[in-house]
């Protein structure tokens, strides 16, 4: 049995079934997401190393963005969009939420969240084109991005985070099934990318204990930017090597 033409209904259903998140009650943005462990203040800096570990972000969105202003012809047109999106969104989120860690509220939690929607859904769109068809990214990738800061928009007119948490916890769902039912060389990056997303979620939540483990040096928040920059950069290193074979220059031929 061919089981591949039943790849695309199985992605779909479970993307519809998502939907049921709105038969739930809204979910409320709890105040308490905006204590952290590490409150320091060095050089004049609230928040310090919060606010200091997302440099991380900035520079990697800088290399990407320098990568492809060199080699863009070597990236597939369809495809070119989606990762100078990628790439602007992780130096955005790299300021926003160095803004956000200065003055933590809900308030300065917006510039936060719309970068990172930028790169999730611009990730997403990449998936599906580099693994489905090249084209989806092309058509997905505004319609993504155009959800992806509704969400934000929409919380933070209503208080209710439901559709920030079905853009941003679907693709972490679909991309895995998608890198397994379209299988193709070079996806090692991405399920790096995914670990370091699953890791920084962990020391997000456990932001105190980490803090309190490594003798109040540093934060599981701090780790947590420190972390998922470093998925960025798998991205990015994947990038590279996909097309380093092209960009190398040509042996030269025996007279």
């Amino acid at each position: 049995m061919n089981l591949s033409r039943y790849r695309p209904p199985l992605l779909l259903a479970i993307a519809l079934a998502s939907l049921a998140i709105f038969a739930w009650p809204p979910i409320h943005q709890s105040l308490e997401y905006h204590h952290f462990a590490d409150t320091r203040t060095l050089f004049g800096v609230a928040n310090f190393w919060n606010v200091a570990s997302n440099l991380p972000f900035v520079l990697v969105g800088i290399a990407g963005l320098a990568w492809l202003a060199r080699h863009v012809t070597r990236v597939d047109r369809c495809l070119r969009a989606a990762w100078l999106v990628l790439f602007v969104g992780v130096v955005l989120v790299g300021l926003g939420s160095s803004w956000y860690h200065l003055a933590p509220g809900n308030a300065t939690l917006v510039w936060d969240r719309l970068p990172m929607t930028l790169a999730f859904m611009a990730l997403f769109a990449l998936i599906l084109g580099e693994h489905i068809d090249e084209k989806l990214a092309r058509l997905s990738l505004w319609p993504l991005l155009a959800a992806g800061v509704a969400s934000v928009l929409y919380w933070q007119r209503t208080d209710d985070l439901r559709p920030y948490v079905l853009v941003q916890f679907l693709p972490v769902l679909l991309i895995p099934l998608v890198l397994l039912l379209y299988p193709r060389k070079g996806s090692g990056a991405v399920w790096s990318a995914l670990g370091c997303y699953v890791l920084a979620k962990l020391l997000e939540l456990y932001d105190a204990p980490v803090y309190a483990a490594l003798g109040g040096t540093i934060s599981g928040h701090s780790l947590k930017h420190v972390v998922a920059a470093a998925g960025m950069w798998a991205l990015l290193a994947g990038l590279k090597g996909r097309h380093s074979a092209s960009i190398q220059p040509s042996a030269p031929v025996p007279g």
